[in-house]
């Protein structure tokens, strides 16, 4: 599992869950494995990094043992995302208290502008063999 990079996702946001449907999308080796920050696994690997379970305005990205978290996540799965995408990661040069807020008015706003489930979402086949 130290291969692969977990993403934490909101399981309700329709927002989260084209990110997760875009990076399968463009991962076919299989690198990214992601569950809802709901889910009982969610949940336990949120306090495993010290962080809250009712935490669900951010995508979390756990590399090697590491977790990051809004901007700072986004930038890390577009590193390992094939070109262009990688091209993003230059952002990482902008310091995250400018990164950071223009991520978080995003996330305030990602309901009102994509939607919510009431319950997390049933992956296809294909998408539920990438989660944990």
């Amino acid at each position: 599992m130290t291969d692969h990079v977990i993403v934490l996702i909101d399981g309700v946001c329709h927002l989260c869950q084209g990110l997760t449907r875009f990076i399968i999308k463009r991962d076919p080796e299989g690198r990214f494995r992601f569950a809802s920050q709901q889910s009982d696994i969610g949940q336990e690997l949120l306090l495993a990094g010290g962080l809250s379970p009712e935490l669900n305005n951010t995508v979390i990205v756990i590399e090697g043992g590491t977790y990051y978290t809004k901007s700072a996540a986004a930038l890390r799965i577009a590193k390992r995302l094939p070109l262009p995408w990688p091209l993003f990661y230059v952002f990482v040069m902008v310091p995250p208290f400018i990164r950071n807020p223009v991520y978080q008015w995003v996330a305030n706003n990602r309901y009102r502008w994509f939607g919510k489930s009431e319950e997390c979402m049933i992956p296809t086949p294909e998408i539920r063999r990438r989660f944990l």
